[in-house]
């Protein structure tokens, strides 16, 4: 486990599994059509990351979107109607399950 991983819990809005996270959120997204309050995003492929890479030409906020909408099969518009909250407890989720806690 890395050192921020132990100093750092896991948040009660947070879970973890070995093909990605699930995000509770705070109040309900329109995702797809249905209002839900949690989103399972899976790991990423090095294809997500090279596709997000090539669409963003070097904007690194046109990148982030593009992966979490391929992670979550949601749309640039949805991601964007989460508020700043939500959007932090999806990048937290990445970024936790992004981690080595091995190393």
């Amino acid at each position: 486990m890395t050192q921020a991983t132990a100093s750092k819990p896991i948040p009660s809005w947070l879970s973890l599994n070995d093909s990605g996270v699930t995000v509770t959120l705070k109040g309900a997204a329109n995702i797809g059509g249905v209002l839900t309050d949690k989103l399972t995003m899976r790991t990423p492929t090095v294809r997500d990351e090279r596709a997000a890479t090539a669409a963003a030409n070097g904007d690194a906020m046109v990148y982030e979107i593009n992966l979490l909408c391929s992670l979550l099969q949601a749309t640039e518009q949805e991601l964007g109607a989460l508020s700043t909250r939500n959007y932090k407890r999806l990048m937290a989720g990445y970024f936790r399950m992004d981690e080595e806690d091995e190393l």
